[in-house]
């Protein structure tokens, strides 16, 4: 018994090592992520010439970039490449739409069908509505042990320092391109970033937000000029509305190779954990509905003259 005890105590102790040691390595890494055009490519254009850009603009990014990563040179010379960069792709539109991908938060618009899908009907009817907009990639995650460790880490957290970032960013282009509207959009658990940014930046009337999905262990902590998707009118999502034993049957069943309904065959956690309801495509009326009335409510120039 006692020796059972004993071994029990080194395993406890083991195991708290092995943690303390992970956290300690995500605290202890930098990833402060990537903004680019969501053309499908995962990197970001180098802007040679800075000749368009105005010296107060220059200044700025500097600054926010000091203020962030000022004792990393690296990481503060890629942030200002950043912020200058995306700068010159969106000073001539009127509305920019960044999309937080769910997962590991590392992958492009492109490989999301469904918000790829959400994100063209939303250009649709921001142009609709008489306006100019381009979409972002905002991956937030670097392609590495230590990115999907920082990851964990931030996710439960509620991403401290990526929305402080991703905050960063969006007060930059709001505050240096005039009249500029950013919406900031997030895909299950990039729903939760998008939330702790629109919290950040609350009191810029200039920054919305759209969410799917998002899980249900997070509490929504600001529902200002937010639309927040938990049902996609098909059926509740049981990611959001934590159905566990819903998620595990409808799991279990595909991994024997039981046919599931076509209601529950889409949703996914993470590639191999199905979740009924956990997709929002363009095409569902519920979806294109409440976030058409979003942007007509929010966009509309009409209503705002």
């Amino acid at each position: 018994m006692k020796l059972n005890l004993r071994k029990l105590g080194i395993f406890v102790a083991l195991m708290m090592v092995l943690m303390l040691g992970v956290l300690l390595l995500a605290f202890s890494y930098i990833d402060i992520g990537l903004t680019g055009l969501a053309n499908g490519e995962a990197k970001l254009a180098v802007i040679t010439d800075l000749s368009e850009i105005p010296e107060s603009v220059s200044e700025d990014a500097s600054a926010m970039a000091m203020e962030m990563y000022g004792d990393y040179h690296d990481k503060y010379d890629e942030f200002v490449n950043q912020l200058l960069t995306v700068y010159v792709e969106a000073k001539d539109s009127d509305c920019v739409v960044i999309f937080n991908p769910g997962g590991w938060g590392n992958k492009v618009l492109e490989s999301s069908p469904a918000w790829y899908e959400i994100c063209q009907g939303i250009e649709m009817e921001l142009d609709r509505l008489g306006h100019s907009s381009l979409v972002f990639d905002y991956q937030r995650t670097a392609k590495s042990i230590r990115g999907i460790n920082k990851e964990l880490v931030e996710l439960f957290s509620v991403y401290p320092s990526k929305a402080k970032s991703l905050a960063g960013r969006v007060e930059f282009l709001t505050r240096n391109v005039p009249d500029l509207k950013v919406i900031v959009v997030g895909e299950s658990n990039g729903s939760i970033i998008s939330d702790t940014v629109m919290a950040m930046l609350e009191d810029n009337p200039r920054v919305y937000s759209i969410q799917t999905g998002p899980p249900f262990w997070h509490k929504q902590a600001t529902t200002e000029r937010t639309l927040v998707l938990e049902n996609n009118g098909r059926l509740p999502d049981s990611f959001s509305h934590g159905d566990i034993f819903k998620m595990v049957i409808t799991s279990l069943k595909a991994l024997v190779g039981i046919p599931l309904p076509e209601d529950e065959d889409p949703g996914r956690i993470f590639y191999f954990l199905r979740a009924p309801g956990h997709d929002y495509y363009w095409q569902y009326p519920d979806v294109n509905l409440k976030i058409t009335d979003f942007l007509e409510k929010n966009f509309c120039l009409d209503k705002q003259i």
